[in-house]
């Protein structure tokens, strides 16, 4: 069916009106805003027949790309860095491992050939970094089990996008050599990591050392160099996956300009390209088509909870310091999201047989993962005792934002206990001429300055400055530049 242009804008600015109205509802009832928005494409499925897998698996591929940048840089490594072990042979055997089970169970659930039922499990082995992230976003439990989570999703895509490519090819052309593919797994790795770094290096250099016009454009480098990453990567035969993921983390946790206006358009962006995602992918969803697979589905979804991903937990942490309760929560999380639906796309594009059964399969699974998982976790981590105090983080924050095209900038510092401006008051602060301190916020208060006031661990100033004092001002109030970073938010 033909639609004109005027049609299908008005059809995207109402997915895009719903899906947000629909967030309220995830909200209020407990619910991931996934699963809302997949439902949101299966209603409008009604009304309009919508078929391009091509077109909704270029948009999975970009929205992944710019959820995996905004939950990356939100990443922080000082959290990251005890459990990185962990989260990495949860990222790479734990994924094996339930891709395995599962496999073998869809094999005989759903009658299909050896190669088909893992290439099944393959497809629903990741944790959903998409859906970690909004549903971990505003949950206080403990920041080990969320930075091993966070960590686990953010790279653990490669290894599914992995494992679900070559058993297409497998598929295929029989003949492919195992061993070729566990060459092509180290050189996949080893390319997205080594990449991700180098181009996250070159993308702080970047904003940093540029002088655009307008804040505005700062976000949109950002953004533009993480597709960049994905691309090039690629292209290079590694995966473009975690190395924007780890070009994310680079970028996050390093001194960056602008940091607030990046961040906030992160945010935004990345929630608008979630709420398209889950509807194209909902779009491709036909309900008559999920009853031919419901008992399937369920039966899937039940193994995957409660026997492939525990297994794949237990068996990666048994040498890692996880308890038992902790060790159960990370089995109960292995939520399912985008990735597995945009991944059970691939075998439809590639023409493979049973590839309309995986794709309502997989769509089942992550459903009942979503509707039952994402919404139990907190609960399940209050009853395992596992949630604590939300913690403030006090690392120095820092934000410039431009007054035309003058040679002015407001200055916004988090300070710390280290500072060397805490505990000094703005009369005996030295600061470069033309520097004033035009604000504070402290305990989520507005205090305004004057010479009497002393600077405490905590507080948020903002400060007017010349653009080539900014170093000097910053020294003053930080201390000298690290070696490793100054900032985070």
């Amino acid at each position: 069916m033909d639609i004109s242009v005027g049609t299908s804008i008005f059809l995207l600015s109402s997915m895009l009106i719903v899906g947000v109205i629909a967030t309220k509802f995830s909200t209020r009832f407990g619910l991931p805003a996934l699963v809302l928005f997949l439902l949101v494409g299966m209603v409008f499925n009604n009304y309009l027949f919508f078929e391009n897998v091509q077109l909704t698996q270029l948009i999975g591929v970009l929205a992944l790309i710019i959820i995996l940048f905004e939950g990356g840089t939100q990443t922080k490594w000082n959290h990251v860095r005890p459990i990185i072990g962990s989260a990495s042979i949860l990222a790479t055997i734990g994924v094996l491992i339930t891709a395995v089970l599962t496999g073998l169970a869809a094999m005989y659930i759903l009658n299909f050939s050896l190669l088909e039922g893992m290439l099944l499990g393959s497809i629903v082995a990741s944790t959903d970094a998409a859906a970690v992230f909004s549903v971990l976003g505003n949950k206080n439990i403990k920041k080990k089990l969320t930075s091993t989570l966070e960590a686990e999703s953010g790279s653990n895509d490669p290894m599914a996008v992995f494992l679900t490519i070559t058993l297409i090819e497998w598929i295929q052309l029989s003949d492919n050599s195992i061993w070729a593919a566990f060459g092509d797994f180290f050189i996949q790795m080893g390319l997205g990591l080594v990449l991700g770094l180098v181009l996250g290096k070159v993308t702080v250099e970047a904003i940093n050392r540029i002088e655009l016009d307008t804040a505005g454009l700062y976000p949109i480098l950002a953004m533009g160099s993480a597709i960049f990453t994905y691309a090039i990567t690629n292209f290079a035969g590694g995966s473009g996956f975690l190395a924007v993921y780890v070009m994310a983390v680079f970028v996050g946790n390093n001194e960056l300009l602008y940091r607030f206006s990046i961040m906030r358009f992160n945010e935004g962006f990345a929630w608008m390209m979630q709420i398209l995602m889950f509807i194209f992918l909902g779009l491709l969803v036909f309900p008559r088509q999920l009853l031919d697979v419901f008992w399937q589905g369920i039966l899937l979804s039940v193994i995957l909870m409660f026997i492939a991903r525990p297994v794949a937990v237990f068996i990666s942490l048994i040498f890692m310091k996880y308890n038992v309760k902790e060790q159960v929560f990370l089995s109960w999380s292995g939520l399912k999201g985008a990735v597995p639906i945009v991944l059970a796309t691939y075998p439809i594009v590639a023409g493979i047989e049973n590839s309309e059964v995986i794709f309502n399969a997989v769509f089942f699974v992550v459903m009942i993962s979503a509707l039952i998982q994402g919404s139990s976790l907190s609960w399940l981590a209050t009853k395992l005792g596992l949630t604590g105090e939300k913690s403030r983080d006090t690392l120095p924050s820092m934000e410039l934002m431009t007054l035309g095209k003058t040679d002015s900038e407001i200055l916004e510092v988090s300070m710390t206990e280290n500072s060397p401006a805490a505990g000094v008051s703005l009369l005996n602060l030295e600061l470069p001429a033309d520097t004033l301190i035009i604000g504070i916020i402290r305990d989520e208060k507005v205090i305004t300055p004057n010479g009497d006031s002393v600077i405490q661990d905590d507080d948020t100033l903002y400060v007017l400055i010349n653009k080539k004092a900014r170093e000097r001002v910053k020294e003053a109030l930080l201390g000298k530049k690290p070696k490793k970073k100054i900032s985070e938010t």
